[in-house]
């Protein structure tokens, strides 16, 4: 069995020299919600040293806050505004040696492109038209996911090691209770559960069946770097490889 293990980088908090060497895929920042040309070079310049997957991390234009409001854009808006983030970072990419390899989403707008298929569908168009090679990596079972499907684009199925789960598979919105996992313990377990039985623990006390094929790590916790490497040694305990292949 292996898994995915990605994190979100060139955001400006977190360790993340340190971080891409415990990750197997990167999510660089593109600008819209965090980062800018210099740091999107670096993180790709990192990457490329340790082996790590390069992936585009585009948002709503949101630098004010994360990138985590809620939009209402027309889908041919979002549609251009992926193709100029993901577009940016491919040509960073392309200078410094290396090959874009997958797409995901930041924020709002990958949780707004979860349950939206006209969000959704945009996104997914962009990618292709970019580059029908490129991974796009969503929410497990979510629009997104779908929508890659439709266009012909490989897709990864994710889910969080620190995100509380709803009963339909969604994360909890992090403005309510429960939206964040506060014990490594717990974390870690809600992980393996996801990852080897293929479900989690919801909300109200359920559970909900998840395709587990990427699991993100969180790079800007106060212990992201503890955190990582546990969840690698377990990884190794239950024979699970990280790997982005």
């Amino acid at each position: 069995m292996q898994i995915d293990l990605n994190a979100d980088m060139g955001e400006g908090c977190g360790d993340d020299a340190t971080l891409m060497t415990l990750i197997s895929s990167a999510n660089i920042a593109c600008g819209f919600h965090a980062g800018d040309a210099q740091t999107m070079r670096l993180s790709v310049q990192r990457a490329l040293a340790n082996g790590v997957a390069i992936g585009a991390h585009p948002s709503f234009p949101d630098r004010e806050n994360f990138g985590r409001s809620a939009m209402q854009l027309p889908p041919e808006t979002v549609y251009a505004q992926t193709l100029y983030q993901v577009g940016a970072l491919a040509a960073i990419t392309r200078a410094e040696g290396g090959v874009l390899k997958h797409v995901k989403p930041h924020g709002m707008l990958y949780n707004q492109a979860a349950k939206d298929p006209a969000l959704a569908e945009a996104i997914a168009r962009a990618v292709k038209d970019l580059d029908p090679a490129l991974v796009l990596v969503g929410l497990a079972g979510s629009e997104l996911i779908a929508a890659g499907a439709r266009h012909g684009l490989r897709t990864r199925e994710e889910v969080f090691a620190d995100r509380g789960y709803q009963a339909d598979g969604t994360l909890v919105p992090r403005s309510e209770p429960g939206a964040l996992i506060e014990s490594d313990d717990e974390a870690v377990s809600q992980t393996l559960e996801m990852v080897l039985r293929g479900r989690v623990k919801t909300r109200d006390g359920g559970w909900a069946q998840v395709n587990a094929q990427s699991v993100c790590l969180h790079g800007d916790g106060a212990h992201a770097l503890d955190f990582a490497r546990r969840l690698r040694a377990r990884f190794q305990a239950e024979n699970i490889a990280v790997s982005a292949a």
